[in-house]
């Protein structure tokens, strides 16, 4: 008897191309492995013997299988309709089973994974007919009721570990091998086929050019499913800012635009709910369960590949995307339900960085099949996106031909608020009680504005975001039908790839004015603000703490306290946190030792937390959450999720478009100064599409 093997079942309905994609996954498996492969249509008795064929199969192949012993079994003689002759399948280090009813109830306890594999009906009856030719084609029917016979008492589908749509293109065994990686079950076997994912090269082209960002990711990415575009919509248009002590802060958060999307050979993307992580890889789907900063600490955190010369740019390829804040439910807070995913990642295996500084676009491309193709391609956008006309005067807010004015052709949103004026009041005196109790120091108090979409573009509707309201940790992200648009102007945290850390929370804000007078007399009183500097400081000793908790003792430092920086539509109150990374300490964790970010939440954190829970009517999903990037050099930089619009399908094929805004309660607080703040903050996403914060 030899060790029990890991056993994969490839199940399907007839037709889904089973077969095929089980002898070539074999092939790929046979690269590290001992692999025996076993169809079940060599043992189905007759055209009328799927579930017959299924008991034999479990009987007399897949029992002694799992237990390391040989498999001996009789084959069907299709030609006289009757028992054939013996055969022996033999264990091995991983073991296929192929064909309908392979994970059946009855089989499942004895499998390692599961695979289901589907295809469109039309499909999948050309392709049966096609291999097997006129004698399938009268027991077609009969057979397809015995399918759905079966289906209909056995949960299967549900039961699968990884669904694949097969389109019959030669990705899906290459799709599926991705998958299974991903199945912790399956991992310790596979341990050669994840060295070999990891053993990445990456290939870079250094151009000199200025593109219109907008126009180069609408032209490599407009039809992308799930695209990501980290823009640095405020970049500074004159390189000598960078220089600037005074500027330089804020012009290097600006620097650099990123822009990808999951195609390719190693694209893939991530949704993760409650518990529930499902990652697409081309068309195989695979589910886990389990925290998610568990799951992002098996992909990411390890230097998998070195920055080529003279990139400055501290993303090398990896998962870009957003964090919910009810990820709060793994780092001390409370379960809460969104109704948007926890988080939504994709993984660039090639992207396009926009170097504003250096006017300079680097091309990044794992080595692949397809990378010669795509590196051609995206040569060409830039070229085209450079031609493209200047910018607007006035700084480096480029757009392209067509961009919309404000309210797209008459469409402008209704919104409504979650909490009226005096129900946001009585809840900052609610909140206010809470810190008279000693409860809390400080409470990060939110509502939500929403609106039935009236059928807005959410492309044009980012760039008349971005056009209003440039930012340096701006983003557009789309997943699906799920679009984020953000023009967020805080960092949550940095780290790079030698683990140096950095966090720049913002507390205390003012409405910019036309009138420069007043507009500076708007900045000094931030600037000079007893309360704000107060608000800022509690929140400076909280990330101080988070990012102590994996810093290398002593190296915590406020490199500043109370800045002001200057918006489009605002001015802000910013400070600087760094730290230095304890030399093979997890990144996946610290990340989540710091979230969400203490700036959305108040001091101290989790009891805050709860308290907020009972506060706010709702969750928060998206917003307050995290919008960024987690690159293969380990190094990882993340924006607070506000001033953002969330457009998210309402499942009634209608779109919900949402806003959430907040402010800092303190003891001082007074409740007209604090809602006139969360209209503030509106303003410039909600004048951007030509809406209106909700009346009282």
């Amino acid at each position: 008897m030899t060790p029990a093997p890991v056993i994969i079942a490839i199940d399907g309905r007839s037709g889904a191309g089973k077969t095929t994609l089980a002898v070539e996954l074999a092939a790929r498996l046979r690269m590290h492995h001992k692999v025996s492969l076993f169809h079940l249509e060599d043992i189905y008795p007759g055209w009328n013997g799927l579930a017959a064929g299924i008991e034999r199969y479990v009987t007399t192949v897949l029992s002694p299988l799992r237990q390391g012993d040989a498999a001996e079994w009789v084959s069907w003689d299709w030609a006289n309709h009757y028992d054939g002759r013996t055969h022996v399948t033999l264990p091995a280090e991983i073991v296929i089973v192929e064909g309908v009813g392979a994970a059946a109830d009855t089989a499942r306890p004895m499998l390692d994974a599961v695979i289901w594999v589907d295809a469109p009906d039309d499909d999948r009856k050309s392709r049966a007919l096609v291999r097997d030719g006129s004698s399938y084609e009268p027991y077609w029917d009969t057979w397809a009721a015995q399918e759905d016979e079966w289906l209909d008492a056995d949960d299967v589908l549900d039961n699968a570990d990884i669904h694949v749509l097969n389109r019959a293109d030669g990705h899906a065994p290459e799709d599926v091998l991705q998958a299974l990686n991903y199945l912790p079950a399956l991992s310790p076997v596979l341990a050669p086929e994840l060295s070999a994912r990891r053993g990445l090269q990456l290939r870079a082209e250094r151009l000199d050019a200025a593109p219109c960002a907008a126009e180069l990711f609408h032209t490599l990415y407009g039809e992308s499913a799930n695209a990501v575009w980290l823009d640095s919509s405020n970049a500074a248009s004159d390189a000598s800012a960078y220089a600037n002590p005074e500027i330089a802060n804020a012009a290097e958060r600006s620097r650099f635009s990123i822009l990808a999307d999951d195609g390719g050979s190693f694209g893939q993307s991530v949704l993760h709910s409650w518990g529930a992580t499902r990652l697409s890889a081309g068309c195989a789907t695979v589910e886990t369960t389990g925290p998610f900063f568990r799951w992002l600490d098996t992909v990411w955190g390890r230097k998998a590949l070195r920055a080529p010369e003279g990139y400055e740019c501290e993303f090398t390829l990896g998962w870009l995307g957003y964090l919910g804040y009810e990820l709060k439910r793994e780092t001390g807070g409370n379960d809460v339900h969104s109704t948007t995913p926890d988080a939504a990642l994709l993984f660039a295996g090639r992207a396009a960085v926009i170097d504003h500084r250096d006017n300079v676009v680097w091309l990044l491309a794992l080595e692949a099949p397809d990378a010669d193709e795509w590196l051609e391609l995206a040569q060409e956008a830039v070229h085209s996106a450079a031609r493209t006309p200047a910018p607007e005067a006035g700084g480096r807010q480029d757009h392209p031909a067509g961009d919309p004015a404000v309210g797209q052709h008459g469409l402008v949103p209704e919104f409504a608020s979650r909490d009226t004026e005096d129900e946001y009041k009585v809840k900052i005196g609610d909140a206010q009680a809470q810190i008279t109790e000693g409860n809390t120091y400080e409470v990060c108090l939110t509502t939500t504005v929403s609106a039935v979409d009236p059928g807005l573009d959410p492309w044009q509707s980012y760039l008349a975001l971005r056009r209003r309201n440039p930012a340096p940790f701006a983003s557009y992200l789309r997943f699906g039908e799920l679009v984020v648009a953000s023009t967020s102007p805080e960092r949550f945290l940095r780290m790079t790839s030698d683990g140096a850390m950095r966090a720049e929370p913002i507390k205390g804000t003012r409405a910019r004015a036309s009138d420069p007078g007043i507009d500076e007399a708007l900045r000094w009183a931030l600037e000079n603000s007893v309360k704000d500097r107060a608000e800022n400081i509690m929140i400076v000793d909280l990330l101080r703490n988070d990012l102590s908790h994996f810093a290398v003792p002593g190296s915590v430092t406020v490199s500043r306290l109370c800045a002001v920086e200057s918006y489009a539509t605002v001015h802000q109150m910013v400070s600087t946190i760094d730290a230095r990374l304890r030399p093979g300490a997890p990144r996946a964790e610290a990340v989540a030792a710091a979230f969400p970010a203490g700036s959305m939440t108040g001091a101290p954190k989790i009891s805050t937390m709860d308290i907020l829970d009972e506060l706010e009517s709702g969750p928060r999903g998206v917003y307050s959450g995290a919008i960024g990037y987690f690159s293969l050099n380990a190094a990882t930089d993340l924006a607070v999720v506000i001033r953002t619009l969330v457009m998210s399908p309402d499942g009634d094929g209608g779109r919900t478009l949402s806003l959430g805004v907040g402010g800092a309660i303190t003891a001082d607080s007074r409740p007209f100064e604090e809602y006139e703040e969360i209209r503030t903050k509106a303003f410039g996403v909600l004048s951007a599409l030509g809406a209106e914060f909700p009346s009282p």
